[in-house]
């Protein structure tokens, strides 16, 4: 009892976290997924089963065009360690990140978290779980490393008798992929004595403002009263997009009225952006990621050479553009919020 009661505490922290957001949307998209129709179970199950047959056949059409078009070096792969080891121990920090299939910016970022968490907290064997599994398998096949997805690494988590699980995902927001995640390591909760959750990055006002003064301090080189800085961000389709929006009000409202935020496949858009700069006498562009990794979007979305990449865009507007390819997993600052979110989540187990 005490095994379900304690992850059931979890996933209400979960879901308090996401009310914390001020007028982010977070908190209705967990109301929607949490509150459910009596509907046929029948229609939900074929509607899923479609967009998951969707979604594989993109997925299938995004690797093809990865092995097609990747024609570049993306740093050692041997460098990064996958944290794949057993021996793990009774307390496990199994850290849970999207995953990229850049090697450097993956060492940078993500390992860079994982390592400040094994410092953080010595007692823990510190793990690496991806969602990706097209990024897995293309790292596999191209690297020869094999990086676990979370299923596999919950299993090595049983099959080495850990006691007590702490998932602390490095996603900017609580938003849809966050629920699979929860959803998926409430199968193995029983296989635990106790599971508990770390906040995404995003989640209370205080981690809006604690991102925000990471990101205008390391920027301010920039800040030369002539230099509109975006960040560009992934977006979602979900409600929890609105973390973007909530970032830019942020920003504004505290006079940085020449940084700006967007985001590749939502809103702000791109377009979104460049019209607010147009508003300003600017004649810089700095381009940067607001995203863990500075993984494919970055390098191309934002920084290729089409004639759709923001950087492109900006050079048509007439713009002088630098595109500064980091992630913010290499933030100090940054890293620190994610030990902050983890030390809550053990301290909530004692």
């Amino acid at each position: 009892m005490k095994k379900l009661s304690i992850f059931m505490m979890c996933l209400a922290l979960s879901a308090a976290a996401m009310t914390g957001c001020g007028n982010s949307a977070s908190s209705s998209e967990s109301a929607e997924t949490t509150t459910t129709e009596p509907a046929a179970t029948e229609e939900v199950t074929e509607e899923n089963t479609t967009v998951a047959s969707e979604e594989e056949t993109a997925q299938a059409g995004e690797e093809e065009d990865m092995e097609d078009e990747e024609n570049y070096d993306t740093g050692d792969a041997s460098l990064d360690n996958i944290r794949n080891q057993d021996e793990i121990g009774e307390n496990e920090l199994l850290v849970v990140s999207f995953g990229t299939s850049f090697n450097d910016s993956r060492r940078l970022t993500i390992g860079a978290i994982e390592n400040a968490l094994e410092e953080a907290f010595p007692d823990y064997s510190v793990r690496r779980g991806f969602t990706a599994n097209i990024i897995i398998d293309h790292v596999q096949k191209r690297d020869g490393f094999l990086i676990d997805d979370v299923d596999a690494a919950l299993n090595r988590a049983v099959d080495n008798g850990v006691k007590n699980l702490v998932v602390q995902p490095t996603h900017l927001m609580n938003g849809l992929e966050y629920n699979d995640i929860v959803n998926e390591v409430a199968q193995y909760a029983d296989a635990f004595e106790n599971v508990v959750f770390g906040e995404p990055l995003l989640t209370s006002d205080e981690d809006f403002k604690a991102v925000e003064s990471a990101i205008v301090d390391w920027t301010k080189e920039y800040d030369d009263g002539e230099t509109a800085i975006c960040f560009m961000g992934h977006g979602t389709e979900a409600d929890s997009n609105a973390v973007y929006q909530k970032m830019q009000d942020m920003l504004t409202a505290d006079g940085y009225e020449n940084y700006f935020v967007g985001t590749v496949e939502a809103t702000p858009s791109l377009d979104d952006v460049l019209a607010k700069v147009k508003e300003g006498n600017y004649k810089r562009v700095i381009l940067e990621p607001l995203m863990v990794v500075a993984g494919d979007h970055a390098n191309n979305d934002m920084a290729g050479d089409e004639e759709d990449s923001w950087k492109s865009v900006f050079t048509d507007a007439g713009y002088e553009v630098e595109c500064v390819l980091r992630g913010l997993g290499e933030n100090e600052a940054i890293r620190e919020l994610y030990v902050k979110h983890a030390q809550a989540a053990i301290d909530s187990i004692n």
